[in-house]
């Protein structure tokens, strides 16, 4: 294969790649890879996501945690096996329904302290919640501030500014292909050493 010599060049090569051939470089770490696959199937997956969650806020989370485990796992996929639209959508499938199973325990927990604590002189449920809000915020900040500074950046606009990718590929001039890898690379990061405060919670 021809090397490419820019940016332009190498999203027309991989946009004429199939799946398969997708998939095998993303197995290759190979970050425009996982761009343009995210570009291909996360309105599929998206759709899919929000229908099992009822919430297009935590379909968009559940697609991150999604190209998240394709990154880690591309070299495990079998084109023998299933398509890679088929791939994909078992693992979203079975994200989200592993968020509705976190959110059911989160629900179980906030009716306890309910249970717990009657009346209006407590702690209400809206006041667990809050506290839990404010520490995984705090703790969410301190893992940021580790974080290579162009993956900080893009995390920043989206969790404490609330926009979307295409909006932060707008506001910081980034291409939008690597404002999403970029987030993804980072939120694999902060996942691994949030983990086990997640574990606690659950």
């Amino acid at each position: 294969m021809a090397p490419t010599t820019d940016s332009t060049s190498l999203a027309d090569h991989l946009g004429a790649l199939g799946d398969a051939a997708l998939v095998r470089q993303v197995a290759d770490r190979r970050p425009e890879a996982l761009g343009e696959l995210y570009d291909r199937f996360s309105p599929l997956l998206l759709g899919l996501t929000a229908r099992i969650l009822g919430s297009r806020a935590e379909a968009e989370e559940v697609l991150q945690d999604v190209f998240l485990q394709v990154w880690n796992r591309a070299d495990r996929y079998d084109p023998s096996r299933s398509s890679v639209s088929t791939w994909l959508v078992l693992i979203a499938r079975s994200r989200a329904i592993d968020r509705l199973r976190s959110r059911r325990v989160a629900e179980r927990t906030v009716e306890a302290v309910e249970r717990e604590n009657p009346g209006g002189g407590h702690a209400s449920p809206e006041a667990a919640e809050n506290v839990l809000i404010r520490e995984r915020r705090e703790r969410v900040r301190s893992e940021l501030a580790v974080l290579p500074a162009e993956q900080r950046e893009v995390l920043e606009l989206a969790f404490f500014q609330g926009l979307s990718q295409s909006e932060i590929a707008g506001r910081t001039g980034i291409p939008l292909g690597t404002v999403k890898t970029r987030s993804l690379l980072a939120m694999k990061k902060l996942r691994q050493a949030l983990r086990p405060a997640i574990r606690e919670l659950l």
